[in-house]
């Protein structure tokens, strides 16, 4: 994917994301920072394409997004999905429940669809 650059206000407002996170998004982000996960480099709250994605590997071309009851069977989330496959882009979900409840399985999740060794 080319280098984009987006507008200002998505800027500003994945910013102010980044410091009003959810627990869960806490809790996924200190296993996915400092390249922790494998080496990879993930960044967090990232405006991409007209979205913020919770959190992005370039170099996996893998998105990953902790939602929460508003999106369940969202319409929106499954064209958002197919916009980023479109680019290569594999998009894993979790329920922020998964993530307080189940960090580790969550983790492996992730290990797995990296094609990662178990941590």
């Amino acid at each position: 994917m080319p280098h984009h650059k987006p507008p200002p206000k998505h800027r500003e407002y994945a910013r102010a994301m980044r410091g009003d996170g959810t627990k869960a998004e806490a809790l996924l982000w200190n296993q996915l920072k400092d390249r922790r996960m494998g080496g990879l480099k993930f960044r967090r709250q990232v405006p991409l394409k007209g979205y913020i994605v919770d959190f992005i590997c370039f170099e996996a071309k893998c998105i990953i997004e902790v939602d929460g009851g508003q999106h369940a069977e969202s319409k929106r989330d499954a064209l958002r999905d197919a916009t980023f496959a479109a680019e290569g882009f594999q998009t894993l979900r979790f329920w922020n429940d998964e993530i307080e409840n189940g960090l580790d399985f969550a983790v492996r999740k992730i290990r797995e669809k990296l094609n990662l060794p178990p941590a």
